[in-house]
């Protein structure tokens, strides 16, 4: 855990790609689950924001 805490706070790029991608997931998520509305809302928004972050990361130094 503190070597992620670390690439995050160095600016590295395993740690924002993994992020990135469970925001990803969790927008999915959000979007397929049929109990809470206000999930539903936000899920594009989740989805949007880590797919944003993932191609930006992207360029981030290994």
């Amino acid at each position: 855990m503190k070597t992620f805490v670390n690439g995050l706070l160095r600016l590295r790029r395993g740690p924002w790609e993994a992020l990135a991608t469970v925001l990803i997931a969790l927008g999915v998520f959000m979007l397929m689950q049929p109990f809470a509305l206000i999930l539903f809302t936000y899920s594009f928004l989740v989805t949007l924001i880590g797919t944003v972050m993932f191609i930006i990361t992207s360029h981030f130094p290994e």
